[in-house]
């Protein structure tokens, strides 16, 4: 079974946990496809630019990519192909 967070209101599945820069190109190749993503790092979740990692000096460190649960299986076929 996957990982599942609640976030606003609906379950959203762990893709898997990648380096910021790497978790941010996926994020853009999903949302190319019309599949939303979010990150986890320290901070909280990530659904766009964050302040306080700004404030931080952007955190680039290991961040968990999160699919809704819906869009789980095409999320990970569409990085499988990459």
């Amino acid at each position: 079974m996957n990982q599942q967070e609640m976030l606003g209101g609906n379950l959203w599945n762990l893709l898997e946990t990648y380096p910021r820069p790497i978790a941010e190109s996926f994020r853009r190749m999903l949302e190319a496809e019309g599949i939303p993503s979010v990150l986890r790092t320290p901070f909280g979740w990530v659904m766009g630019n964050s302040v306080i990692e700004v404030e931080a000096g952007a955190y680039q460190g290991d961040v968990l990519l999160y699919v809704p649960e819906v869009c789980f299986d095409d999320a990970r076929d569409l990085i499988g192909e990459v």
